[in-house]
């Protein structure tokens, strides 16, 4: 079996019940991962976690090194990644302490933090029309329903810059976008996810309906990572039960993303990228 690799995001720093705990730290050309991966064993898997903010949530989502986090999954073996992420809710329907497994994102950040390994010296073009693992979505979605968990099947998360939390207006106008949830770093793993052959979805629990809802209209961070804390054991429940289900068999085609992607002359790509880039762009540039 594949390694898995799970992410962390807010009030998720650790994961109960990992056995032979490895602590590693990774380098890449892409600077320093958020924090050291941890290695280990869960319902007979290997896995790999990664708290994306760092261990006491040292790192704002702007300055999360997305790459480096992504790099260093796949340096690790890693195959798929179950994203836990808290979002605040655009939807009546999408209640506080719920969970949404994402299908679709939007970004608004803007450019402002890289999310591609091919910025310099290569170009490729991902197909990203589905963003994320169908297999694994479908996977985390059914362990929820069969948790009796209120997790529903599909979502658009509209990506934030952050950190400041939304205005009523910018609420107000992702409302009449039709978008579902919003947080503020799922959009750069998926794509940097999807550039590496990995497999990638999110378990998004929703925190607080933003600022939109009249009842609801003052969103502190003691209400998110309030209700991040009821609903933390339940992602671990989640994500316990999927590891224990999951199988290697998938015909997604996530691992294969770049086999026609790479349009750049491999005669014209610098020697320094093909090394830096071996392990993701390696079988494809022979």
């Amino acid at each position: 079996m594949p390694r898995i690799g799970i992410i962390g995001g807010s009030g998720l720093y650790k994961i109960e019940g990992i056995k032979n705990i490895k602590e590693v730290s990774v380098h890449t050309p892409f600077g320093k991962p958020s924090d050291k991966f941890i290695l280990g064993e869960l319902e007979g898997k290997e896995v790999v976690f990664l708290p994306r903010h760092g261990i006491g949530h040292r790192v704002s989502p702007s300055r999360i090194n997305y790459r480096a986090n992504i790099f260093g999954m796949k340096k690790l073996g890693v195959e798929k990644i179950i994203s836990v992420s808290a979002c605040g809710s655009l939807k009546e329907e999408l209640r506080p302490l719920d969970f949404v497994v994402v299908d679709q994102f939007v970004d608004r950040t803007n450019q402002a933090r890289e999310m591609s390994f091919f910025t310099e010296g290569i170009v490729a073009h991902i197909e990203f029309a589905h963003p994320v693992c169908s297999c694994l979505s479908q996977l985390i979605y059914a362990t929820g329903k069969s948790l009796n968990m209120n997790i529903h099947p599909q979502g658009t998360y509209i990506n934030m810059e952050g950190p400041a939390f939304s205005t009523l207006a910018e609420s107000k106008l992702y409302r009449s976008w039709g978008m579902d949830i919003i947080g503020m770093t799922n959009f750069a793993e998926a794509k940097l996810a999807r550039e590496a052959g990995i497999c990638y979805a999110t378990l998004a629990a929703v925190t607080d309906y933003d600022c939109w809802h009249p009842q609801h209209e003052s969103v502190t961070i003691e209400m998110i990572i309030g209700n991040l804390n009821k609903n933390i054991e339940n992602s671990k429940k989640i994500l316990s039960s999927v590891i224990k289900n999951i199988s290697a068999g998938c015909s997604c085609g996530c691992q294969e993303a770049l086999k026609y992607a790479i349009v750049t002359d491999r005669k014209l790509i610098p020697p320094q990228i093909k090394k830096d880039l071996k392990i993701i762009i390696g079988k494809y540039i022979k």
